[in-house]
């Protein structure tokens, strides 16, 4: 069974189309699909990253300055 795909438009820089058409080109792979596979890329570190801030969510909390603070008094800085 075919997926429904849905049309959408965006708007590339001049010099980001052309390299994604010669890529396009290069690959064999239609514009559509290489957009399509950078986005799951990107929303799968994004679900990598959701579920890391979950893990730690217990953990506590630090300013910057309290981190700064203990790496002078460490000697660190």
């Amino acid at each position: 069974m075919k997926t429904k795909t849905k049309r959408t438009t965006i708007y590339l820089d001049p010099q980001l189309h052309h390299a994604l058409r010669i890529k396009a080109m290069e690959t064999e792979n239609s514009m559509s699909e290489l957009i399509e596979e950078a986005i799951k890329i990107s929303l799968a570190e994004d679900s990598i990253d959701l579920a890391a801030f979950k893990k730690r969510k217990k953990e506590p909390s630090l300013s910057f300055e309290d981190v700064l603070k203990s790496l002078k008094k460490s000697g660190k800085i």
